[in-house]
């Protein structure tokens, strides 16, 4: 750990067989796990809290203050889980007065020049791959796929195993397990290639497709589609996730298959 060319602060509270390269910048409210790995040129700065097995590439900005206006020097944190992996120039600010915190979770990955911003929540194993970016509050939930460049609206939130398609200006929240494509963002399918790579049965995926035909496909208003799904479709966790995720959407859900499509 002992690097003379890189400039840590001697409160800065660093665990055990970390690894920092040249010309790193550490701030004083630092907390970095054992045997993380931080390359050259990346800063970490106050309120940043960094897990175990973390490995941060060169340029990456870690803990920056918000680009929010309303920020007024408040203490906050950005927190980063263990065995994550944050590429070339990603930028990670902390947290505003509004949560307290941004929270990136475990075994993720955020490829080059993605950006979350202040009180962010995401969980555990995301991917957001090239130039994705989160405005504030967003919630990016467990296995989430964010494809290149995919822009995540202030207070939007993506569901757990979503695949988003690269470019998608995504605005409305993104029920679980779904595809989310196209200009404007629509369901195209339940992200059927993702579900059996991580264990679910083909019964749970019928199910899951069962739920969104309902909802997306038969033409339904909302409520009529949900009172369906509640009665027809047999009890089961998936069920209660889209359920539950359904009843606490803020900003609605992205739009169906259209008929002319």
């Amino acid at each position: 750990m002992n690097q003379p060319l890189a400039n840590i602060h001697p409160e800065a509270k660093i665990g055990e067989n970390v690894i920092i390269e040249p010309f790193v910048t550490i701030h004083k409210d630092v907390v970095i796990g054992d045997g993380t790995r931080i390359f050259a040129n990346a800063v970490i700065m106050d309120g940043a809290r960094i897990g175990k097995n973390v490995t941060i590439f060169p340029n990456a900005v870690i803990s920056a203050i918000p680009q929010d206006l309303k920020f007024q020097g408040e203490i906050t944190t950005a927190e980063i889980g263990d065995n994550t992996v944050i590429r070339e120039s990603v930028t990670i600010n902390r947290g505003t007065l509004a949560k307290g915190k941004t929270i990136v979770g475990s075994n993720c990955l955020l490829m080059a020049y993605a950006h979350v911003a202040h009180d962010c929540r995401v969980g555990n194993r995301v991917i957001m791959a090239n130039g994705a970016t989160l405005a504030g509050e967003v919630e990016v939930d467990d296995f989430a796929i964010l494809g290149g460049s995919t822009k995540v609206h202030q207070f939007t939130r993506v569901g757990a195993h979503v695949m988003t398609q690269g470019g998608l200006l995504l605005g409305k929240d993104a029920p679980p397990f779904v595809i989310a494509a196209r200009y404007i963002p629509t369901y195209t399918g339940v992200n059927t290639v993702g579900l059996k790579r991580r264990g679910f049965t083909q019964e749970t995926i019928n199910q899951i497709q069962d739920i969104y035909r309902i909802l997306f496909t038969k033409g339904l208003n909302f409520p009529n589609a949900i009172e369906q799904i509640t009665k027809e479709i047999p009890d089961s966790p998936e069920k209660n996730i889209i359920l539950d995720f359904l009843a606490g959407s803020t900003r609605g859900i992205i739009q169906g298959i259209r008929n002319n499509e």
